[in-house]
C-alpha cells in the first residue's frame, strides 16, 4: 500500500494545532464588508476551531 496523499487545496486552508485540533478561518469576510458593522468584521478576523464532526473528515484530507 502506497502513502496517503494530502488534499492541497485543505493544506492550505486548515492548520494543525500543537494539541492536535484543526484550524480554520472564518467565512463571509472576503467581501461585501461594508454592510457589516466595524465590530463584526473585527470578530471574522479571529481564527476557529473545525467542529468535531468535521475534524474526522479533514484529518483523512491532511494525513
Amino acid at each position: 500500500m502506497g502513502k496517503m496523499k494530502t488534499h492541497r487545496a485543505s493544506a492550505k486552508r486548515f492548520k494543525r494545532t500543537g494539541s492536535g485540533k484543526i484550524k480554520r478561518y472564518t467565512a463571509y469576510k472576503g467581501h461585501l464588508t461594508g454592510k457589516k458593522t466595524a465590530k463584526r468584521v473585527r470578530s471574522l478576523r479571529k481564527s476557529q476551531t473545525v467542529s468535531k464532526g468535521d475534524q474526522r473528515r479533514i484529518d483523512h484530507m491532511i494525513p
